[in-house]
């Protein structure tokens, strides 16, 4: 390296144009007095001895007394381990200017187009950590070890996990057994179609990003209750309704819970309409007000779309992908209950509690 490129470098460390005059003319002669500094250099004499301090606050020079004041580099290899931190954090900083760039516009948005994927993996595992009420995620097994420590965390907070597992026919991977299972999920199905990973936090955050083999290789995160009720029932209807359950940790006994109003519907029709007494609590908030509401009570009847024409049958999805409600009649009367989106009803639940399921005496069950 030249003089030339050893003062562009010194000047990228951070050295103003005299600093590194005066270093390295101090280098060529080893120890010198200021004033001799001032002269084999382009440093004014008026300035030196402050250039010097400022050299020795930088750790490049050392200054002494010997009549006058005197100057001599500082050791290389102290330079070079103070060079080398600088370095390193240069590459950090430039590291997180370029994630902070490829974020750009995450904070305060609705919705964000990002171009690593590992940005979506990093909100999908925040959305986790925060979420209070149900995540649905689906993804390739591979993906599972990575999140898994915070789908544990949040199962363990009461939130319910599903999780869809998609999987390439031409190219068979081992989905996660039931110990890896256990403690991190209520219920896992197998899609055995590539999918996207699709993370749905609380009702409030989607995080996309398209299946391996695509082309295009992107991220999208949305902050949207509506954008993400459109990507639920892409979930419900594509990767969810239609393939098998690999795993539940689902309980039989009594109460049973329910994150999804629909779910309970779908479960609750056939023993209703077989003559049960069914009680439940609901929780949830009111659509007028948005105040919190817990009511206990019997489920007196169900709304979804040509529920008369069959009542025993179980609904299919597509019955209740218009309005579906629970009619529970309690001690201030009947109240209407509606699931996520609740418009016409009188409360949106946001968990129901089947607490009993019995039958009059004389029917033989």
């Amino acid at each position: 390296m030249d003089t030339k490129e050893l003062k562009r470098g010194l000047r990228q460390a951070g050295l103003t144009d005299y600093e590194v005059d005066a270093y390295v003319t101090l280098l060529e002669m080893g120890n010198a007095p200021a004033t001799k500094i001032a002269e084999q250099s382009a440093v004014p004499r008026s300035r030196v001895y402050d250039v010097l301090r400022n050299l020795e606050d930088k750790g490049f020079v050392e200054t002494f007394k010997q009549k006058s004041l005197r100057a001599r580099a500082e050791d290389p290899a102290k330079v070079f381990e103070m060079l080398t931190s600088q370095a390193k954090t240069l590459e950090a900083t430039a590291e997180e200017i370029q994630n902070r760039w490829e974020q750009a516009g995450l904070s305060g948005h609705q919705m964000s187009f990002v171009k690593r994927l590992d940005t979506v993996f990093e909100r999908a595992e925040d959305a986790i950590e925060s979420a209070e009420d149900q995540v649905q995620i689906s993804m390739a097994p591979e993906q599972f070890e990575r999140l898994r420590p915070a789908l544990k965390s949040a199962l363990e907070r009461g939130v319910y996990v599903t999780i869809s597992f998609n999987t390439s026919p031409d190219l068979p991977v081992n989905l996660p057994t039931d110990p890896e299972l256990d403690g991190a999920v209520y219920e896992a199905r197998h899609r055995d179609l590539p999918a996207p990973f699709l993370l749905l936090a609380d009702r409030e955050v989607t995080c996309f990003a398209p299946h391996m083999k695509s082309v295009n290789q992107y991220g999208a995160i949305f902050e949207d209750e509506e954008i993400t009720y459109v990507f639920r029932w892409y979930f419900m209807a594509a990767l969810w309704e239609s393939w098998p359950t690999i795993f539940s940790g689902i309980s039989d006994d009594l109460p049973f819970e329910y994150v999804d109003i629909r779910e309970c519907i779908r479960d609750v029709a056939p023993v209703l309409a077989d003559g049960a007494r069914i009680t439940a609590t609901i929780r949830g908030t009111t659509t007028t007000n948005r105040e919190d509401v817990e009511l206990h009570g019997e489920i007196v009847d169900l709304i979804f779309a040509d529920r008369r024409r069959n009542p025993t049958d179980t609904p299919s999805l597509s019955q209740l992908a218009g309005r579906a409600a629970i009619v529970l009649d309690t001690e201030d009367g009947e109240v209407n209950v509606g699931g996520w989106g609740a418009i016409v009803e009188n409360i949106e639940a946001r968990r129901v509690y089947i607490e009993s399921i019995s039958f009059d005496e004389e029917d033989d069950h």
